[in-house]
Formats: structure tokens, sequence, C-alpha cells
């Protein structure tokens, strides 16, 4: 299934995807709204929303899930990528921007928010995915709308190897997902490090997942919780307590 009809775009054949737009903050800058607004990220399978989750109960939070099964292009995608990249990624790039958008509410300001993805890692899949010509299009869109999205206080990234991200999606069993490309995933999971090795706009904290059961081990999560308490400024790499990386 290596053959997707166009080259890979990790190395070479166009520039790597362009840090996030400067963006307004959601909430103050003071310590004591560090933790308002959390990012939860990663490549598919990781546990994202199952993180998001379990953060958004134990801090009394407002959830933003994103709309993934809402995407009508979506199974098509995984089916046939170069005929159908565009479709799916202007779908979330455009659902992505409403629910951020929705953030800036004044009613919100004084609410911890949640969310199960970062907007800025639309690019990600942009660049993997899209053509020169589709690109170009993509870009023009993303540069109109990225300027009104809010600027996180924490990016939690989630990481695993791409044949432990591709065990958990099959283990969740989602028929849209039930033809992806190997290949494709461990492109996915590559082009995720090198992106938030080099991020900067927040803080980010970088958990290995590989030996962390933060929905099963209540002992795991809790230690993740108080690392990401404490991550508050640069970039954190977190290692089970115990566990090693």
């Amino acid at each position: 299934m290596k053959n997707r009809n166009q080259p890979s775009k990790l190395k070479g054949t166009r520039p790597e995807p362009e840090l996030p737009l400067a963006a307004p903050s959601l909430f103050g800058e003071s310590a004591s709204q560090a933790m308002r607004y959390i990012c939860v990220e990663g490549p598919i399978g990781v546990g994202k929303t199952a993180l998001a989750e379990l953060l958004a109960k134990r801090l009394d939070a407002k959830l933003v899930k994103e709309a993934v099964e809402e995407n009508p292009f979506l199974d098509k995608f995984y089916g046939d990528m170069r005929n159908y990249a565009l479709q799916t990624q202007l779908f979330f790039l455009l659902s992505r921007h409403k629910q951020q958008s929705e953030l800036l509410q004044p009613e919100l300001f004084n609410h911890t928010v949640v969310c199960d993805y970062l907007f800025d890692k639309d690019r990600i899949f942009a660049h993997l995915n899209l053509t020169e010509h589709e690109l170009t299009l993509y870009d023009r869109i993303y540069k109109f709308v990225a300027e009104e999205i809010p600027k996180p206080s924490i990016v939690v990234y989630l990481q695993a190897r791409a044949e432990v991200l591709l065990a958990r999606i099959r283990q969740r069993a989602r028929k849209f997902e039930a033809g992806i490309d190997p290949e494709y995933l461990a492109e996915l999971a590559d082009a995720y490090n090198h992106y938030f090795m080099h991020y900067e706009t927040a803080p980010v904290l970088i958990v290995n997942t590989e030996r962390l059961d933060f929905v099963a081990n209540r002992e795991d999560f809790e230690d993740l919780f108080r690392a990401i308490e404490e991550t508050t400024a640069g970039r954190r790499f977190y290692s089970p307590r115990g566990k090693g990386r």
C-alpha cells in the first residue's frame, strides 16, 4: 500500500511546515491561569481523546473534541489518499476553525478548556498529503483563518512508535480507519515528532505513551497530571515513574 500516487513530503521536496502564526491568548498570562487552555496532541491512535476526557473531568473543564467522524471524506481518503486529500483537509480545517473561534466567546474566558487537538497541527497533514498546487490553495485559506485562533497555555504531546499506534487503531476497530497504510502511519508519526521538537508557541510536555495506561491505571494518570501541572515553560519530556523511557 505504499504507492499513494505521490512522493513523500517529509524530506527535501517541499519546505517544512511553518511555525504557527501569532494568535491572541485565550486567557491571561498570570501564573494562576497557566493551565486554562490545554491541548492534547499526537498521531492517530495515540490516545488524545481519552486523555482529554480525563483532564476535562478532573479540572471540571469545557471539553472540545475534534469532529473526526463527521468528516464525510475521511473514509474515502483512507482508500484513495490522492483523490480525497484536499477535500478531507479543508473539511477538517474549517471544522476546527469553527470550534476554536467559539472559544473566544466572553463567557468562556473564566473557564478551563481542554481540547483533543491543536489547530496548528493541521499543517502537518497538509504537507504530508497535498500536492504542490493543492498546498498553495490550502495555505491561502489557512493563513486567513489562523489569525483568529487562540493560543494554548500548554500542549501535551503524546507519542508512540508506528507499530504501537497501529495495534491501538486495530483494537478500537473504527470502520473508516481499517484501511490505514502502516507506512503512512510511520511517516505521520515522524512528522509529528519533527513538528513538536521545533514547536515554540506554548510550553510542550512530550509523553511517551508506550508503557503508560492513564485510562486503566489511576496512578499513571495522577503522575502524568502532576507533570502537566509542572510544565509552565519550554519543552519537557515525561517518562512514567519507575517504567523508563
